[in-house]
């Protein structure tokens, strides 16, 4: 008998206990006022920012705010919930108020700017812009700035009042339009970048210590040495629009590279300099069989300055792709989640790892340093391999708490919210509890030389120098799905075939090296001209069969022509 009552009261306890330990009330129900975040941004900025905003409202205004954040996964699950969220809205607008009859073509010119433009969808673009129609969210915060253009584009975002209330800060001496081709601010406000991130390289010295690489990877092309067999970790860049980015950022350093060659514009010197393009070291495979293939690596005859944009853009492709090609060689694997090959540089089981800059900040910051030695990890940013990009914020069309959400925008771009970003927790100004190793947008943030003993990284200020990439969005952005596309299907769909013919290269004589390797790269059935025709058609076509078929046609020659590399390479 007191046995069953111990289990009776044991598993009454269990039932009970979630309800005892819940709040007695949320914060919200305690505040004056409350906005609501939609976000991508991770629970330590949530933490930290949430504070912020709580104590710099108070002191303005006398009352007291809680954010209610609310987290449904990435961008890419963000938009989709707003496009349902707007969606259902005005359908309700335009049926109920406005008493016309839903249509899928009415739904259409709402989801679809294109359709809108068009004198069939007018109407309809018309009365969502001159409506209130919201969906029950405030602000939407963190992800790309081609996220938040086609939110403002879709008319989801509208203009917030801190671009009148500050215009000192929308200069290029503060919060620039641009920089390095990357756009920081939407010029009608809609939206604005509040932090700054990059991509690079984060290093285990450990490990290269244990494969013999004496020099830590300090470009993209390191990272196809063949000392890296197995020790590269990858995203699937369809997957993670993070990789994906890089990945764009590989493929526009070469553009830009074979443009300068070609004498298209642009400081040769300052790039050479920069990129370390005339090095033996930093001179990959990639070039060299570039070379071969063309039969020279000199200067060509000068062309009017379209036609060497166009050679460029479509020699550096190519040449991109190639890069990516040997990097996917010496990856150990490709995972869907963009967090994973940081954690793994940091324990030792990869040796390097492409990821954004704060992701392999605050991996070195986990893993720490061994005693007064230098850090186990390391993370380089390529020079003239990536450009600072920002993570903008935006006010959402019919906020219900659109005073308290305009407030909220308006932190994040002060000092006080600025400082959040990369001061190190307890110092004045700075985060409670997490030191989140952003790098602020605000230009004049970098001013202060009284700051940079409480800065978690002092030395870093993306406005230092120029950068000495030039991103040129419309060589590579509209097709950047393509370039994930055959990324994947490139390195990922035929890594053994692809892995065995590398290492069989690596052990080759060069005669059978050379022709190996010029196997290996033909890549014609991807190039810039098939990726904006046929690959381009098929992946955004409505008959998913077409995508399926291109990606078996491609995977098929890949593997084909892996294989025919592996034996021409063992002589067979």
């Amino acid at each position: 008998m007191i046995r069953r009552l111990l289990i009776l009261f044991t598993l009454a306890g269990l039932v009970a206990l979630p309800f005892l330990l819940r709040p007695k009330q949320r914060p919200s129900e305690n505040a004056d006022d409350v906005v609501v975040v939609i976000t991508s941004h991770n629970e330590a900025i949530r933490q930290e920012f949430g504070r912020g905003f709580a104590r710099w409202y108070q002191s303005r205004t006398g009352r007291t705010v809680t954010v209610d954040w609310r987290v449904i996964g990435g961008t890419s699950e963000i938009t989709r919930f707003l496009e349902a969220g707007y969606v259902a809205a005005f359908r309700r607008h335009w049926t109920d108020v406005l008493q016309r009859p839903w249509s899928a073509e009415v739904q259409r010119a709402l989801v679809d700017p294109s359709v809108a433009a068009a004198e069939s969808g007018r109407a309809v673009r018309a009365a969502f812009v001159d409506s209130d129609v919201g969906c029950g969210l405030d602000v939407f915060w963190g992800g790309a700035s081609y996220d938040f253009a086609r939110q403002a584009n879709a008319g989801r975002l509208v203009a917030a009042r801190v671009t009148q209330e500050h215009p000192e800060w929308f200069t290029d001496a503060v919060l620039p339009q641009e920089h390095a081709g990357e756009p920081y601010r939407d010029l009608e406000g809609r939206w604005i970048g509040t932090v700054l991130s990059s991509y690079g390289i984060l290093y285990n010295r450990d490990s290269l210590r244990r494969l013999g690489i004496e020099r830590p990877p300090e470009e993209w092309a390191d990272l196809a040495d063949p000392r890296f067999a197995g020790e590269v970790a990858l995203a699937d860049p369809t997957k993670s629009s993070s990789i994906a980015k890089a990945f764009e950022y590989i493929v526009q350093q070469q553009m830009q590279r074979r443009e300068i060659e070609l004498g298209g514009e642009g400081d040769r010197s300052q790039y050479r300099e920069a990129n370390g393009a005339a090095t033996p070291s930093s001179r990959s495979s990639v070039r060299a069989a570039e070379e071969d293939a063309t039969g020279s690596s000199g200067p060509q005859p000068r062309q009017p300055a379209a036609a060497i944009e166009q050679e460029a853009v479509s020699e550096g492709w190519l040449a991109g792709l190639r890069l990516l090609q040997q990097i996917g060689a010496n990856a150990r694997y490709f995972t869907d989640s963009s967090q994973k090959p940081p954690i793994d540089v940091g324990q030792g089981d990869c040796a390097a790892g492409i990821c954004i800059d704060f992701y392999g900040w605050a991996q070195m910051e986990a893993t720490g340093q061994r005693g007064a030695g230098e850090p186990r990890l390391g993370f380089v940013s390529p020079r003239g391999g990536a450009v600072h990009a920002v993570d903008p914020i935006g006010l959402l069309r019919g906020a219900p708490h659109r005073d308290v959400a305009e407030a909220f925008i308006e932190f994040t771009l002060t000092m006080d919210g600025q400082k959040l970003w990369n001061l190190r927790p307890g110092t004045p100004g700075g985060p409670t509890h997490f030191a989140l190793r952003r790098l602020p947008v605000r230009r004049d943030f970098y001013a202060h030389e009284e700051w940079k003993p409480l800065r978690s990284d002092p030395d870093a200020n993306p406005y230092a120098t120029e950068e000495q990439l030039i991103y040129r969005r419309e060589r590579t952005a509209p097709l950047i799905r393509e370039l994930a596309f055959i990324a994947r299907v490139m390195m990922q769909d035929a890594h053994p075939e692809l892995v065995r013919a590398w290492r069989a290269i690596q052990h080759a004589p060069e005669l059978r090296r050379s022709r190996a390797l010029a196997q290996l790269q033909e890549l014609s059935p991807v190039s810039y001209e098939r990726a904006q025709g046929e690959i381009r058609r098929a992946l955004r076509s409505s008959n998913r069969i077409e995508e399926l078929r291109v990606a078996r046609e491609l995977g098929e020659f890949f593997r084909h022509s892996y294989t025919e590399a592996e034996r021409i390479a063992r002589g067979e």
